[in-house]
């Protein structure tokens, strides 16, 4: 399996993450974004969408992270991590959506700001993160994880934005469950860290 993703990007980081806490045999392809490399004629017929991930499986091509979680906690029969049960899966559902909706255009949507230079209004979608960690917080004050016993590929898909919200200017000090939370997933064999970015990046 060939993974193409970028160090800096959250939504590459939650699939770089799940393969690795699988265990799986991969080679990591580093897409270099400043230079436009995923606007080009070969990466394009990857993902037409010109967006990183990508996992490549043979002559199996997926795009989109939380579809790639989906695809690998499949292929790899992992029901633990995606359970097949009606109930199961659609609270893990629900927690995607979250994270293409709610993680999206807040906390990742802040960072972008400071670490890309996006043109988002700061103090609107510094207010969506903090409206999405409070009900994470709520969430996760009387359980570990999202949905269950046992971590699933919903708390994949939350991590990392939320574990870098603070370079977004999201203060996460307000919130000891959410902050507990992060450090379960650190704690999990296989994980591997989602790097700070430098500072200054963004000017």
């Amino acid at each position: 399996m060939k993974l193409y993703h970028h160090p800096l990007s959250g939504h590459s980081h939650r699939a770089r993450l799940f393969v690795s806490l699988l265990g799986l045999p991969h080679e990591l392809v580093e897409v270099d974004l400043k230079s436009g490399a995923h606007k080009t004629p070969e990466f394009l017929k990857l993902n037409p969408f010109g967006q990183v991930p990508v996992l490549e499986d043979g002559d199996v091509v997926i795009a989109d992270s939380n579809a790639i979680l989906v695809y690998l906690a499949k292929k790899a029969a992992r029901t633990d991590w995606l359970p097949e049960d009606a109930k199961g899966s659609a609270a893990v559902q629900r927690w995607l959506s979250v994270a293409a909706g709610e993680v999206a255009y807040g906390p990742a949507a802040a960072r972008l700001i400071t670490v890309f230079g996006a043109k988002y209004n700061p103090e609107e979608v510094i207010g969506r993160a903090h409206a999405l960690l409070r009900k994470l917080e709520s969430q996760l004050t009387d359980h570990d994880w999202l949905v269950g016993d046992r971590p699933t590929i919903a708390d994949v898909a939350i991590y990392s934005y939320v574990a870098r919200a603070p370079e977004g200017n999201v203060d996460l000090s307000t919130y000891p469950a959410v902050d507990a939370f992060l450090r379960r997933i650190e704690a999990l064999p296989g994980f591997v860290p989602f790097v700070q970015t430098p500072v200054g990046l963004a000017a």
